[in-house]
């Protein structure tokens, strides 16, 4: 049977806090002299500044959606999304943890990261999955060949379906990169079109993982100019970074070429990986995600977690916290799949996460006093920018500092209002100055 709940988190008050004192200094990095003048420089009479509007906002939006659910032969999901600094959300998710009738042992997740516009990635996540299912070639008998063809020709299929709806509803441009898995009970389908990625972890080690498709890749470079394209700054003719996605018929309409010849491909690249006891994860996330974590580091980070987190829902939440507070700007959504030989709760792991956050509270404490005696204003930043430089023993492997900026910055205002002036009644005010109070 299949269970699943949704649900948003709303993030605390004290890290809504952090981002207003870190805004301004993103907002100018990003919007500085950006189609204005320099300062102490004038506009010329009867110029007009052409205004661009910013890809990024001037605060992130933290809200998160949340799901999670579970397949009857063992299979437990969670997915986390987040808009971020990006002006839109773009990103699109489908999780199917049971495909039914012959197929009832089998399940389909895919994460769609779409660019210039949400269309795109919002009708492929609603259509791509019956595309594939409609060419017959996924059956109980689980002939990977046949599955393969199955899949590619599922993803030409919508693609080309989107082209019609494109040129009938007039959409002129967008699309999205797709990330996707079919789980059988003997197979692991991993299909891949862009630079979104996905990533199996087996006895603690990345097991296997998808290429990302760039147009600076030698194969991808060299079909994008058989195609009349052009590799510059990275991209494709200086503007679109990736080199496969569904959509962007704009780079699809070289003459007598294919599909899969175009400069941008909607082919998938399809691998297989047998399946074994000793698969604990699957993770499919947006390059908002591998933008700023290694393979390796997130396959360490989500191991440590389940060991001391039974919700993956609050699994997913950290990864995406962890991704923001390395530097992440994009929209960020992961699918996390756990198999039944994911790591289990520990009362050990417990124990060592207990005191790791004592230790962060003292350092914190420490850290506070330290500055409050030396006659300079304790500011978070000050405490954080201290913090990072000492060395703390235990830190989640993979995630390091970054990891357990929350307990951090919660112990910091613990210290602050322990430092507050008493008010003339004898009781101390819980507000801090410029600081929202937490949402109820």
């Amino acid at each position: 049977m299949r269970t699943a709940r949704k649900g948003s988190v709303e993030m605390p008050a004290f890290v809504r806090q952090l981002v207003k004192e870190t805004e301004k200094r993103v907002s100018s990095f990003f919007k500085g002299g950006r189609g204005g003048t320099a300062e102490g420089e004038q506009q010329g009479e009867g110029e007009k500044e052409e205004v661009i509007p910013s890809p990024y906002l001037d605060r992130p939006v933290l809200d998160k959606l949340t799901e999670e659910g579970c397949a009857r032969w063992g299979l437990t999901y969670a997915l986390g999304s987040m808009q971020g600094w990006r002006a839109n959300m773009e990103d699109f998710h489908n999780c199917v943890p049971q495909l039914g009738g012959e197929l009832a042992d089998w399940s389909f997740f895919a994460v769609f990261d779409g660019h210039a516009g949400s269309t795109v990635a919002q009708y492929c996540s609603q259509h791509l999955l019956g595309h594939i299912l409609a060419t017959d070639g996924i059956g109980p008998e689980d002939d990977p060949p046949k599955v393969k063809g199955a899949i590619e020709e599922g993803f030409l299929q919508t693609d080309k379906h989107l082209h019609s709806v494109a040129r009938r509803e007039g959409w002129e441009r967008g699309g999205t990169t797709v990330v996707a898995t079919l789980i059988s009970p003997y197979y692991i389908y991993f299909a891949n079109c862009g630079d979104s990625r996905a990533m199996l972890c087996r006895s603690g080690q990345v097991c296997f993982s998808t290429e990302d498709h760039k147009p600076y890749s030698p194969l991808e470079k060299e079909r994008i100019e058989s195609a009349g394209g052009s590799v510059s700054l990275q991209r494709i003719n200086g503007s679109l970074a990736v080199s496969r996605a569904l959509g962007d018929f704009g780079y699809k309409g070289a003459e007598n070429r294919t599909p899969s010849q175009q400069m941008v491909s909607p082919e998938p690249e399809v691998c297989v990986v047998e399946r074994s006891p000793a698969d604990e994860f699957l993770v499919l996330a947006c390059d908002g995600v591998w933008d700023t974590i290694s393979n390796e580091e997130l396959c360490a980070f989500i191991h440590n977690r389940l060991r001391v987190c039974t919700d993956l829902r609050d699994v997913c939440t950290q990864v995406i916290d962890l991704c923001l507070y390395k530097g992440s700007l994009d929209n960020i959504s992961i699918i996390l799949l756990c198999f039944p030989g994911a790591p289990q709760l520990s009362t050990e792991a417990l124990h060592q996460e207990a005191e790791l956050e004592d230790l962060l509270e003292s350092k914190v404490a420490e850290i506070y006093d330290e500055l409050c005696a030396r006659g300079e204003e304790p500011e978070l930043l000050s405490v954080l920018t201290v913090l990072a430089s000492t060395v703390i023993p235990g830190l989640p492997p993979g995630g390091g500092i970054q990891s357990k900026r929350n307990c951090i910055i919660s112990a910091y205002y613990q210290q602050r209002d322990a430092h507050k002036p008493m008010i003339p009644n004898g009781q101390q005010s819980h507000q801090q100055p410029g600081v929202e109070q937490e949402q109820s």
